[in-house]
């Protein structure tokens, strides 16, 4: 039997002045159940109702109404118990819900007036009122909130339809609420979810003053900061009464900073609404983009006359479906069959813009008289509302509990037995929360300790096409997000998502330098020099053999350089070589060829093959500093490098050593000095060069050698141009060591051929020894800054190297040409020269020296250069004399 056939409902008058609207329905039954609905918006100028709510009012009202006559004639759920209700308006007002709340608890706190006689002795008559064991509602969190509050106190369970806010899953303090939707804890990851996908990290949020905005706003930024990358720019809170230009100042606050283009809105529809149309008088058509919570849902409301300034918002909705049942029961409404809901005459006129009085109508004012052959979705727009189906499963849950209580404590009986009179509200709501049915959409109605339900949603686009407007499902949220981004359309028709973020990107190779306090805006700092970007946030060094690739995202090795013999730095070092060993072999080849004659015998045979020598090894040194560098290469350039220069400026030394204390000698003694015969010569030779072998053998021991490559060698203030140098080695430092000794005979051999510059021409080779000295001196003055002038230089190897090799070879050249080619030149076109020299005593010798110096210093060469008195300086024409004052020497 259904309840309006059963029980006919009847209107409570309004209590009170300044109430213009009827606000409640009774409807009679075995168990009454309460509603709550916001039939009427929120009133103005002291006014607590205002303009009908069409959808959110009279659609979830009705659904209340459709659930209750489907219940009733259902024989197999609370059979032969009808279920009445008291439904109430709450004007979406919180205080004006709490103030028609009262209702429900007057059955607990009225007194039964059995000590009150009327004047003739009897009993009053006494309307009981009826006891409410649950309540349907709220749809504003804010009431449900406020509503809570009274019911736990008195016992009463409330199962929300639309109540989402955090602030209600507190179990302690709302113990006997319940809901069908799920929290809004679920709806702002779901939303953090949206916009993280979308790549938006900087975003504002608008939320209405109340428990619903705020704590949904609340809870949007508490999970962005768990789940981080996501950034809040500006947090604006509308007022319960707005005043005038208050939605023209949160529009200015959101176009602060016009980078955060997303906007998250925890608002009702009025202030949505409102919203809307204050950013279309600002112009801001296209430029935010509106993410809306489930206040928003798929409401033709908000967006009615500012279309284009919805387009592109995403709003989410649990997950519903139509129930095609109700719009059946409600399109066949009118004012005849549905007496029953004393809104609906209201509905009536409103939905299809006339008046049932004719002395409503005025002229003018474009209005007519009702018919009353109007029908629902025929004559007037229709869509379901989208909390139709969380109304009805809200009553079934109730119902259930009911049947599940009643098995439970009047087994097998039919009615409501003692029991059940009255309802514990807290054994009903122990049967609530263990419910798991299906309910009116074919979804599982249950709930978790605190009384909420699973986070299922629907994801929402706001399309124009072909100029019609329409709300699109694009994906769905389950406890992980699924979103067709290709069937979204953004403002304008583009299919490309819009930009929300503080900062662009940072390029490869450049960190992110985060802006104190904000952590989605940035400043992009370049990795530069040989810095790499080793994550976001840091720049590192790279090990000193890398170097960053060309966008500085990583390290690559540095390119590993050496002397190449292609090289302009080899080329001409070895063309001198080349051309100085020529020489040198063809001055070997022809000392060899004429060994006998008088010109080689008198330059000494024997030193002037341990100089040539020496000098060949100069030559050579260059090809084994240009070679490339491993352990063989690099024991050989210790070994030679000095050794020819050693051997070289040993033999001179010996040689101007001798001359030297022959003269000395002589001013003081006829008599030869010690050590200056040719054996001699080469032992002393040879025991001056085996120093320089003997600390090349201790540098073996204390330091082996090794190849390395030198990264610091070339490396530049660009990265791109730092080389790695393959050598050996031989630091600055050692290399002075391994020359110094030779440097040490050089000066040694110097200061002798100043010492024994007196010497007349007419006496061997001192003098073209004093000039080899000479210009071998300027060459290595003239090495020293070039070498060491170009440690810094990029250039080092090259130019270090090149310097060396070609000083070594100008010297041994030096050499070659003044102390050799005359005498090649005499053997070779002069032969006629090339003659036995008479021989003369020590002391013959020692008088002409001193004389000549005393009468004749500058005394005349032969022809062929040879001094006109020679010292016999071979061991072949050593003269064999008694006595030891009058040994001679050719």
């Amino acid at each position: 039997i259904t309840a309006n056939t059963r029980a006919p409902a009847q209107a409570a008058k309004p209590k009170g002045p300044g109430h213009t609207h009827l606000n409640s329905i009774r409807i009679d039954g075995d168990i009454s159940l309460g509603g709550l609905f916001p039939v009427h918006a929120r009133g103005h100028d002291g006014k607590p109702c205002g303009e009908l709510k069409k959808e959110k009012g009279i659609h979830r009202l009705e659904a209340m109404l459709f659930a209750l006559d489907r219940i009733n004639n259902d024989n197999n759920l609370l059979p032969n118990i009808t279920l009445g209700a008291r439904i109430l308006d709450t004007c979406s007002r919180d205080t004006h819900a709490l103030e028609q709340s009262l209702t429900f608890v007057q059955a607990l706190i009225e007194k039964d007036g059995t000590d009150v006689k009327c004047l003739g002795g009897g009993a009053p008559i006494i309307t009981k009122p009826e006891r409410v064991v649950g309540v349907i509602g709220a749809s504003s969190s804010s009431v449900s909130i406020m509503v809570a509050n009274i019911l736990r106190l008195f016992k009463i369970p409330q199962v929300s339809y639309a109540s989402t806010a955090p602030e209600l899953s507190d179990n302690t303090r709302y113990d006997f609420f319940s809901r069908v939707v799920p929290p809004d804890t679920y709806q702002a990851q779901a939303m953090v979810d949206i916009v993280k996908y979308m790549r938006w990290n900087y975003v504002s949020t608008v939320a209405s003053e109340g428990n619903y905005g705020e704590s949904g706003v609340d809870a949007f930024i508490q999970k962005s900061r768990e789940d981080g990358g996501v950034c809040i720019s500006q947090s604006v809170k509308i007022p319960r009464e707005p005043k005038q230009g208050e939605f023209d100042k949160v529009i200015r606050r959101l176009r602060e900073n016009p980078n955060a283009r997303v906007v998250i809105l925890f608002a009702n529809e009025d202030d949505i609404r409102r919203l809307l149309h204050a950013a279309k008088k600002a112009n801001q058509t296209g430029h935010f983009i509106w993410v809306g919570s489930d206040s928003w849902g798929s409401k033709i409301s908000p967006v009615v006359q500012q279309e284009e300034m919805a387009e592109g918002a995403v709003t989410i909705l649990p997950k519903r479906q139509s129930i095609r049942g109700f719009d059946r029961y409600f399109i066949s409404r009118t004012l005849e069959n549905n007496r029953r809901n004393i809104w609906f005459a209201e509905f009536w006129e409103n939905n299809f813009n006339c008046k049932l009085s004719r002395h409503a109508v005025k002229k003018g004012s474009g209005l007519k008289k009702c018919t009353n052959q109007e029908r629902i979705g025929k004559d007037s727009q229709y869509e379901q509302e989208g909390k139709v189906q969380f109304v009805i499963d809200a009553v079934y849950a109730m119902a259930h509990a009911l049947h599940n209580m009643h098995q439970e404590l009047c087994p097998g009986k039919v009615g409501l037995c003692a029991k059940m009179d009255p309802i514990n509200g807290t054994h009903l709501l122990k049967h609530i929360r263990r419910l798991n049915f299906s309910g009116i959409a074919g979804n599982p109605v249950l709930f978790n300790e605190n009384g909420d339900a699973p986070g299922r949603y629907e994801i929402y686009q706001y399309q124009i096409r072909n100029r019609t407007a329409e709300y699109k499902i694009i994906g769905h949220w389950a406890d992980q997000l699924h979103l067709n981004v290709r069937s979204m359309q953004w403002p304008g028709g583009v299919r490309q998502i819009p930009s929300s973020i503080c900062s662009q990107p940072c390029r490869p190779g450049e960190r992110k330098k985060i802006v104190k306090g904000i952590p989605c805006c940035w400043h992009c700092e370049r990795c530069d020099g040989y810095q790499y970007q080793a994550d976001t946030y840091t720049c590192k060094m790279c090990h000193f053999d890398l170097r960053p690739n060309e966008n500085h995202t990583g390290c690559v090795p540095i390119p590993i350089v050496k002397l190449e013999w292609s090289s302009p730095w080899a080329v001409i070092p070895v063309f001198v070589a080349v051309i100085g060993i020529m020489a040198t072999l063809f001055v070997v080849v022809t000392f060899v060829r004429y060994n006998d004659t008088p010109i080689v015998k008198a330059s000494g045979r024997e030193l002037s093959y341990v100089l040539l020598t020496g000098i060949f090894l100069c030559y050579a040194t260059t090809f084994l500093m240009i070679s490339a560098p491993d352990v063989v290469i690099c024991s050989l350039r210790r070994i030679f490098l000095g050794l020819g220069m050693s051997i070289s400026y040993a033999a001179l030394l010996t040689k101007t050593n001798r001359i030297y204390r022959i003269f000395e000698q002589g001013s003081m003694s006829v008599s030869a000095p010690k050590f200056i015969s040719p054996a001699s010569q080469l032992v002393i030779t040879f025991t001056l060069a085996s120093v320089q072998l003997v600390g090349v053998c201790i540098w073996f021991v204390v330091d082996p050698s090794k190849a390395i490559i030198d990264y610091e060698d070339q490396r530049t203030s660009n990265p791109a141009l730092a080389r790695g140098v393959l050598k050996c080695d031989i630091s600055d430092l050692s290399l002075i060591c391994l020359l110094g000794y030779s440097m040490l005979l050089m000066v040694t051999c110097t200061v002798y051929a100043i010492k024994t510059r007196g010497v007349p021409e007419t006496f061997n080779e001192a003098k073209p020894i004093g000039f080899t000295m000479y210009t071998t001196c300027i060459i290595w003055l003239a090495f020293i800054p070039i070498f060491f002038g170009t440690s810094q230089s990029t250039e080092k190897m090259y130019i270090q190297t090149t310097t060396l090799t070609i000083s070594v070879s100008l010297s041994a050249s030096v050499s070659l040409g003044l102390l050799y080619m005359p005498k090649v030149y005499v053997v070779l076109f002069h032969p006629e020269q090339n003659v036995p020299k008479r021989t003369r005593t020590l002391k013959a010798v020692v008088t002409a020296a001193t004389m000549s110096n005393k009468f004749n210093p500058k005394a005349g060469l032969r022809p062929n250069g040879e001094a006109k008195t020679e010292l016999c300086e071979s061991l072949e024409t050593q003269c064999k004399s008694k006595n030891a004052n009058e040994e001679s020497f050719d």
